[in-house]
């Protein structure tokens, strides 16, 4: 189109007077019409153009969470995207008309109405923007409101000298609700452990002013996921608020601050305490309580509480005290249900600094200093070796073997463990193309893999080239992955659990019976095994209710189509009762420790 205007105008340029004569009028009139069609034309698809463009910008800010308002040096409204026109309730034929309530700001203690803020600041305006930062908005006839608000000065195009002003709006409600929710309990509206950790910066203050000593107590209730699966999920919510009810009746009683951590964990934080007896004098009172309190209708809930409990100064510093505590309530769990533990550092063991350990790590795997161990699990009927887990072990220069339970939640946290888990499946892969070359028994070893490691990017696919590099078949590799609150409600887990299975992998879910499992979680679980943890298997030869809950898993295990182990089979009556129960295959120091790769060997042969 460009074209034949140019080429018009040219040919209407170059002609002379005679050829005008020799045209004639007639055809030089039909050269400027076709001339003058088409001028227009360009005019309108550029104004089209111009138009579609404006559009696709509003259609944009529609869709934005924040309220846009473009307004005019006198008020009159330009645009508003639709969260604005809630925002200020705006009426329908807003558009073009004078802002009838002006909103007021506040700054700092003054109100002013948002025109005049404007006014009065724009000599203060650098690069043509003009932003407010954590100010506040109000109406006649509501209450105020937090906002961010931004203010940028333009003129309406290049053409005209009037100025407009587009206004941006951040509202904070959301954000304040969001961490207002981070601080409170969604279930049983009590302040939750990031509430507890800002207060204990001012509790361990005075404690160091006042020279006085103070307690943090985890308790957690033991089998509330028993009861979850016997009631519902309903009313096991409401045992959690009757506990959080009596726990608040605590705090208005004695000097202590109540916290409801997660799921079925509790913090109580005591201050001015003299000795550790009256601390566990309070937790032995709630124990009973508890034991006592949850009837429904004609069902009585049995419920045990164990308890951690770290006290300053007797179990180190306060830095560490609530790390600490976490540390007893794992030992008074190792021990069984019901349980309390006081964290009391051990003089003779060694002392193993965090941050030391951490430094060391990378140079640790560099230096061969992990090892892969191997437990086997054998059949239940025949006793004969199925399968074997693979345990990492430190072989530390200077302190020996470090115990996994120290190094491997600092790998946790720290997110090293990703790395330790590509050198452990590298090593275990190997090791069965050992096997396989020399021709020894060809069983499936497990591989433990953190919730962490599984969410990983690039995870399964690593797997896959391994897999590949190797030439190991996949049935022969298992992974075992812990029963947690993260791998249960994250979304993706299922999408992991999937990837891995059509690699023709195995998958046990670890640990069953300690977390957060729902019935029907299990049912879209693609796993092969349950292995039902070892605190529930401690005490199965003296406790009758440990026997039933063991008995109902193997059985709910065989139901759902999979098959299940029993770890922690540390004589031969617990064995005998695992076989009992008919459960597939059993593991445990009775039959095995977990042993260098060279024993094991003897064993496979």
């Amino acid at each position: 189109m460009q074209i034949e205007l140019e080429k018009l105008e040219r040919i209407l340029s170059q002609l002379t007077q005679e050829e005008y004569g020799l045209l004639g009028i007639l055809t030089v009139a039909i050269l400027v019409f076709i001339y003058l069609c088409l001028l227009a034309y360009k005019r309108k698809k550029q104004q089209i153009i111009a138009d579609h463009k404006v559009q696709m910008f509003q259609k944009t800010f529609d869709v934005s969470q924040d309220p846009v308002l473009i307004l005019s040096d006198n008020n009159q409204v330009l645009y508003a995207n639709r969260t604005m026109v809630k925002f200020f309730r705006l009426k329908r034929d807003f558009l073009n008309h004078t802002l009838t309530t002006i909103p007021q700001i506040k700054i700092k203690e003054s109100w002013l109405a948002l025109d005049k803020l404007i006014h009065e600041n724009e000599n203060k305006f650098k690069e043509n923007t003009l932003s407010f930062p954590q100010v506040r908005l109000r109406f006649e006839y509501e209450e105020g409101v937090p906002i961010n608000l931004y203010i940028q000065k333009t003129l309406l195009n290049d053409k005209e000298t009037k100025w407009c002003n587009i206004i941006s709006i951040q509202d904070l409600r959301k954000e304040h609700e969001y961490a207002h929710g981070k601080h409170i309990h969604p279930i049983t509206k009590m302040p939750t452990e990031i509430q507890g950790l800002h207060d204990f910066h001012a509790l361990y203050s005075k404690i160091h002013l006042e020279n006085t000593k103070v307690a943090l107590v985890l308790l957690h209730l033991d089998n509330l996921a028993m009861v979850r699966a016997i009631v519902g999920y309903e009313q096991a919510n409401k045992v959690l608020i009757k506990f959080a009810d009596y726990l608040n009746n605590i705090v208005t009683d004695l000097d202590v601050s109540a916290y409801h951590t997660f799921d079925n964990n509790f913090l109580l934080s005591i201050s001015n305490i003299s000795s550790s007896l009256g601390v566990i004098s309070l937790v032995e009172e709630i124990q009973e309580q508890v034991a006592l309190l949850y009837k429904m209708d004609e069902l009585r809930l049995h419920l045990t509480i164990s308890a951690g409990i770290s006290i300053y100064p007797d179990s180190g510093t306060s830095r560490k005290l609530l790390d600490n505590a976490y540390k007893a309530l794992y030992e008074a769990q190792k021990s069984g249900e019901g349980r309390v533990h006081i964290y009391i550092p051990d003089k003779t063991k060694e002392n193993y600094d965090e941050f030391t350990l951490h430094n060391e790590m990378y140079s640790a795997l560099e230096k061969n200093e992990f090892e892969v161990y191997y437990q086997p699990v054998f059949d239940a009927k025949t006793k004969e070796i199925v399968s074997a887990e693979a345990l990492v072990r430190w072989v530390h220069p200077e302190h020996g073997i470090i115990a996994p339970n120290i190094f491997i939640p600092l790998m946790e946290k720290t997110g090293f463990i990703i790395e330790l888990g590509h050198f452990v499946l590298v090593e275990v892969l190997k090791q069965q193309k050992h096997w396989e070359l020399f021709q020894f028994k060809q069983i499936v070893v497990a591989i433990n893999v953190a919730s962490i490691e599984l969410a990983a990017e690039g995870f399964v696919e690593n797997v896959e080239r391994q897999l590949n590099y190797h030439k190991i078949n996949p049935e022969l590799i298992r992974f075992e992955i812990t029963e947690n609150y993260e791998l249960i409600n994250e979304e993706n887990t299922q999408k992991y659990f999937y990837k891995l299975k059509k690699l023709g992998v195995g998958i046990t879910l670890d640990d069953f019976g300690t977390g957060y499992s729902s019935f029907s979680y299990l049912k879209q679980f693609p796993g092969d095994l349950l292995k039902i943890d070892r605190t529930l298997v401690d005490d199965i030869v003296t406790n009758s209710e440990n026997q039933r809950i063991v008995k109902a898993m193997i059985e709910l295990g065989h139901t759902l189509g999979m098959k299940v182990v029993v770890e922690g089979i540390e004589d031969k009556k617990m064995s005998d009762l695992a076989i009992l129960y008919e459960c597939d295959y059993i593991q445990g120091y009775y039959f095995s420790k977990p042993i260098p790769v060279y024993e094991f060997q003897k064993l496979l042969s």
